[in-house]
């Protein structure tokens, strides 16, 4: 029966991952691919390269990516996915170097992750090198506006799925989002109180409904001409906003509460998700005993002993911030708890998608803890609306 549903899903992948490529070449190979973790987004792209260079001599091809680490996972799909003869002609760049490029030419391009390579100064790649095809993939549509007009107007929509969707299709795992809400300390309900008050005041000054349009224009373009009030009140609009995030993000309370899950789901992998490096580390130190750290303060030999000791159960619960936000695949892994959060639903999807890879019988469980009646409530809020399964404790 299990062998059954593997040929199941695998088929049923094939045909959408094709379905995806068909309508990205009847766009003219200018595209975007918008597909939930786990629709296989990877192959799409090793399946593009192959069929544009494989058999034309010469032809030359260039993968985009956001980090290291999933520079070295291209590669590996390459090979994976029997393609490893193609890789001489295949150059995998992160953006922060790619955007440096001038006046090369590439038969064809695939941005992974698209939405961290859409900034300012990331997106002069566009500008200054030419492609015959561009293949743009993500988990869901950058929720900047400039962002995603840019995207469209660089590579249109040409297939979209969401994350529930490929649920419904049985290409990942169903899940379950558990919203789960503490407490701040004496004294943190005070340092929350304060910076709060001083963001009230701060936007009241700023002009209430276009506070943070205003605030950005007065420490960009309009610093020469604002006053000195105005400029104060943007100072402390956003240090205001960085101090309430800080406090909630470092909530005690969440330490204790993690200890309580940890023991509760003895012998499952779990990850954890960390606001900062600081609290991701304290977070590990916590439940010490099972826990290993994995963000960008660690070494890159520090990082992968992690992974190992994380995938071979030595060390079942994994700490992290944002490192693990995209590319890392641990089918096992069947709980997230999210301590650090944000109001993006792209980030949300992304930590969700990290543990609902395909495992028969495997039913995700994330648990987001958020502190009751502050902004990171209505920030999880926010994260999750485009989510069918949460559920509010």
């Amino acid at each position: 029966m299990e062998m059954l549903q593997v040929s199941k899903l695998i088929k049923t992948k094939d045909e959408e991952q094709r379905k995806a490529l068909n309508a990205w070449a009847k766009r003219g190979f200018i595209g975007s691919i918008i597909a939930g973790t786990g629709f296989g987004k990877s192959r799409c792209g090793v399946l593009a390269v192959g069929k544009t260079i494989d058999t034309v001599e010469d032809a030359r091809a260039l993968v985009l990516v956001p980090t290291t680490q999933l520079q070295d996972q291209f590669k590996q799909e390459f090979i994976k996915w029997n393609y490893e003869h193609l890789l001489d002609r295949v150059d995998v760049m992160c953006y922060q170097s790619a955007y440096k490029l001038e006046d090369n030419h590439y038969d064809i391009v695939i941005c992974d992750e698209i939405h961290l390579g859409l900034s300012p100064e990331y997106r002069k790649f566009f500008e200054n090198n030419t492609y015959k095809r561009l293949l743009c993939m993500t988990a869901t549509l950058p929720e900047d506006i400039e962002y995603k007009e840019l995207l469209d107007n660089i590579s249109p929509i040409a297939y979209r799925i969401t994350l529930d969707e490929c649920v419904n299709l049985g290409l990942v795992s169903p899940y379950e989002v558990i919203c789960v809400p503490v407490e701040l300390t004496a004294i943190e309900e005070q340092e929350y109180k304060k910076a709060n008050n001083t963001f009230v005041y701060a936007k009241y000054v700023l002009g209430q409904f276009d506070a943070f349009d205003q605030a950005k224009y007065i420490m960009g373009a309009g610093k020469h001409t604002a006053t000195q009030q105005e400029k104060a009140a943007a100072a402390q609009f956003y240090r205001s906003i960085r101090q309430r995030k800080a406090v909630v993000d470092h909530a005690d309370n969440k330490l204790a509460m993690l200890q309580k899950i940890v023991i509760k789901h003895i012998g499952e992998k779990i990850l954890v998700f960390g606001g900062s490096n600081e609290f991701t580390n304290r977070l590990a130190e916590a439940t010490d005993t099972f826990s290993t750290v994995y963000h960008s303060g660690k070494t890159k030999k520090q990082r992968e002993q992690a992974l190992i000791d994380f995938r071979s159960g030595t060390k079942p619960v994994l700490c992290s911030t944002k490192a693990l936000n995209q590319g890392f695949d641990v089918a096992d892994a069947t709980m997230a708890v999210i301590c650090g959060l944000t109001s993006k639903g792209l980030t949300m999807i992304q930590r969700v998608g990290r543990i609902i890879r395909y495992q028969e019988g495997k039913r995700g469980k994330i648990v987001c803890l958020y502190v009751k009646g502050s902004q990171e409530e209505k920030w999880l809020k926010s994260s999750v609306k485009t989510l069918k399964n949460v559920v509010w404790k």
